[in-house]
């Protein structure tokens, strides 16, 4: 291992985890079905190999949902409550976890270790969402028009629910939709992204840990590994009814054609391309902050990083040169060192679109106003570093129209009134999350309105990232329409039923239909 994994407390937070056998460089599996070949897990921070482990074969795959299935008999005759005081203890055990599995985060996947704790809060504060959730699976009441009869709708969990989850999140969104499926009584199999591995496999034995000490089956929660191939297994299996899926729009619409295709459920989460518009009422040291930490945070690799900054004309000159300026403080580094603000990209494949992106804007017409560019020398040596960057463009350039999964920001200019700026931040195919920065109410409001933003997430005066649990999490258009983590995302995870008892002695038919015998 490298000097970093001992100086930040790596191989203790690996030990921690129960990971520290693959500190060592061995294979391990997710459960006792794991036999097929091996991912090797490299780190962005220094290009270390952290890890190896087994990816799932066919017919482990089989021998996974096998175990789901029967699993589920036991998990759903649990009250919910009981469910709850599961989740309940798993969170707790994320709490005493919490540094070592932030740092595993940081240190696979490349955000900065802040990030990395915020991602765990965000699981700690879906199990004490779900926990309440428990008690309130409710359905409603409805009035017949048959006398002596009582309807009503209650909600059952589904069975085995699929989950595949991106690298940029490697643990909060799998907790989004395991928590909430977990206290509905559904059961999950989860593909994490063969980019980060091992933080799929520390959540498994934190999972585990619980669910042994309750004397419940370990196939409530289940792992699989390996890379889109694994993910088609799950994707076209009749007996998982709901699937779970974040990523590119690319890999959303493979994964609805093949859940469609079996008339399953799917709930997806794809890109984004947010936006943040600027009027002349803005406080633009908010709006520094709000677009700069939306731009560069987790090095751009959020689906709700700020890729569009529509300013007004008439202020246009002022916020571009408080941007350029704010991004001249930016220190790039080992995302462990908390002071670095910017950590690597994933890999020299991103680096590589990085880099695309940038060509692109200035062959497409645009100006680079901020240089990216590749960092390289000592610290640098992963080749996974790169300069933030800021572009001045059009909103129908190509390159504009597409999500740039690195720290690219591209500086657009409205005139007139409001609704052009909105035609602009709704003029693109995704439509995850957006944000005005105005001190006019009515701006807004307006913005808030019917004819306002497109988007799951319409922000005032702060960022487009940074969503809170609290909220249904999701956005429109390409993004996929589904929504996970609160509100009543829960409903999701479960089947509706109708239900309609009769307590009379005669048997009187809807409509006033007479059958008379």
């Amino acid at each position: 291992m490298s000097k970093i994994t001992t100086e930040f407390g790596i191989d203790e937070a690996l030990k921690t985890l129960g990971l520290n056998e693959i500190n060592e460089g061995t294979s391990t599996g997710s459960d006792n079905f794991s036999s097929g070949g091996i991912i090797e897990s490299y780190s962005p921070v220094d290009g270390t190999l952290i890890g190896k482990v087994k990816t799932t074969s066919k017919d482990d795959y089989n021998k996974v949902v096998i175990s789901a299935t029967e699993a589920f008999k036991t998990w759903r005759q649990k009250p919910a409550p009981l469910r709850g005081e599961v989740v309940r203890q798993f969170g707790e055990k994320l709490r005493e976890k919490k540094e070592a599995l932030g740092k595993l985060v940081s240190y696979e996947m490349g955000k900065s270790y802040q990030e990395g704790l915020g991602e765990v809060q965000e699981m700690i504060d879906i199990c004490d969402f779900a926990v309440g959730l428990s008690r309130q699976l409710h359905g409603l009441t409805m009035h017949s028009e048959r006398p002596g009869h009582r309807m009503y709708e209650q909600y059952h969990p589904l069975g085995v629910v699929g989950i595949i989850s991106a690298f940029n999140f490697p643990v909060a969104v799998w907790a989004w939709n395991t928590a909430l499926a977990w206290i509905c009584g559904d059961v999950c199999v989860w593909k994490p992204s063969e980019k980060t591995p091992l933080c799929g496999v520390a959540c498994q034995n934190i999972a585990a840990e619980v669910f042994k000490a309750n004397d419940l089956p370990e196939g409530i929660s289940c792992l699989i590994n390996g890379d889109y191939k694994v993910g088609e297994m799950m994707t076209q299996d009749g007996r998982i009814p709901l699937v779970s899926a974040t990523g590119s729009i690319r890999m959303g619409k493979i994964v609805a054609q093949a859940v469609a295709a079996r008339l399953g459920k799917s709930l997806l989460e794809l890109g984004g391309n947010n936006a943040i518009i600027v009027t002349p009422d803005a406080d633009i040291k908010m709006t520094v902050i709000g677009a700069v930490f939306g731009a560069v945070g987790t090095a751009g690799q959020r689906c709700t990083s700020t890729r569009r900054l529509i300013i007004h004309d008439s202020i246009y000159d002022k916020v571009k040169d408080a941007v350029v300026a704010a991004y001249s403080q930016l220190r790039i580094g080992n995302p462990l060192d908390e002071n670095n603000h910017v950590g690597p990209l994933i890999d020299t494949d991103a680096v590589d679109h990085y880099n695309k992106a940038l060509e692109q804007v200035v062959a497409e017409g645009g100006k680079v106003i901020v240089e990216g560019g590749v960092l390289k020398g000592e610290g640098y040596e992963s080749g996974c570093y790169v300069k933030p960057a800021i572009a001045e463009a059009n909103n129908d350039f190509e390159i504009v129209q597409h999500e740039t999964f690195a720290p690219v920001l591209y500086l657009l200019k409205y005139s007139g009134e409001l609704d052009n700026a909105i035609a602009i931040q709704n003029g693109v195919v995704q439509g995850l999350s957006s944000a005005i920065m105005t001190n006019n109410l009515r701006e807004a409001e307006h913005f808030l309105s019917q004819t306002g933003s497109d988007c799951g997430i319409a922000n005032v005066n702060i960022g487009t990232s940074g969503a809170e649990i609290g909220g249904a999490f999701g956005g429109e258009k390409e993004t996929g329409g589904g929504r996970e983590s609160g509100s009543d995302a829960w409903k999701v995870y479960m089947r509706r039923q109708t239900n309609t008892i009769n307590y009379t002695t005669e048997l009187p038919l809807a409509q006033g239909i007479k059958f008379d015998l």
